[in-house]
């Protein structure tokens, strides 16, 4: 048998030390936010189950307006939103809420006839919520099994207590803001669904709440959509 050259020798086993130094396998690098979450808060990923809290944000007010460019109706001064979180899945994705209060208090109204508002309610909770970290981060409500999205108005006119009932019409939409940690809803479209023939037969949906906090973790930190 021919012998081998004296050099393949130091270079086999040179090879072989490279092989052995190399890892198993060498999977490219994921980007350093593939696994994080939707939504966290503090820098930390929002448990299922957190319950997620805003109320109108510094400066604002909820509005129930007759139509889409007028500012005669119905307008509250204070508004809360709470939610329960049901999944948080990986970024890019979308995470889900269970809506389970939209509270509206010191409610006044600019309509000829209504001296007083008694109450504005929202109706038919829980409804879902989704919260999409695509561009715009875009948030949507759907009715759940209650029955669809719904609210109602008890005022009291110069005729008596009257009250009126309006469920949406088409979708709910609004988006979240980083920035101020907030949710934003413009003109959500409810058509008059009962009521007396005095109610006005559309409303106007507007409010800005935030910061949207964690209220199931210490301290309360502001949740950021991801």
């Amino acid at each position: 048998m021919r012998a081998l050259p004296r050099w393949t020798v130091p270079a086999a086993l040179a090879a072989l030390a490279l092989a052995a130094a190399a890892p198993a396998s060498a999977a490219p690098a994921l980007p350093a936010d593939a696994a994080g979450p939707v939504l966290t808060a503090g820098g930390a990923a929002v448990a299922a189950g957190d319950t997620l809290a805003a109320p109108l944000a510094a400066g604002t007010s909820a509005t129930f307006y007759s139509t889409a460019t007028s500012t005669t109706g119905v307008t509250c001064a204070t508004s809360q939103y709470s939610a329960g979180v049901l999944t948080n899945p990986a970024a890019p994705g979308v995470a889900t809420e269970s809506l389970t209060g939209l509270t509206f208090d010191s409610c006044t109204a600019d309509v000829t006839g209504v001296t007083s508002v008694e109450s504005l309610t929202v109706d038919t909770l829980p409804y879902g919520v989704s919260v999409d970290d695509a561009t715009g981060l875009p948030v949507t409500l759907t009715g759940g099994s209650a029955g669809p999205i719904q609210a109602t108005a008890v005022l009291d006119t110069w005729f008596g207590t009257i009250t009126c009932t309006y469920q949406l019409s088409g979708a709910f939409t609004g988006t979240a803001d980083n920035g101020g940690n907030s949710l934003t809803f413009t003109n959500e479209h409810f058509a008059k669904s009962g009521g007396s023939g005095l109610c006005p037969a559309d409303g106007y949906f507007s409010a800005g709440y935030g910061p949207l906090t964690d209220t199931s973790r210490s301290g309360a930190p502001a949740v950021t959509v991801n």
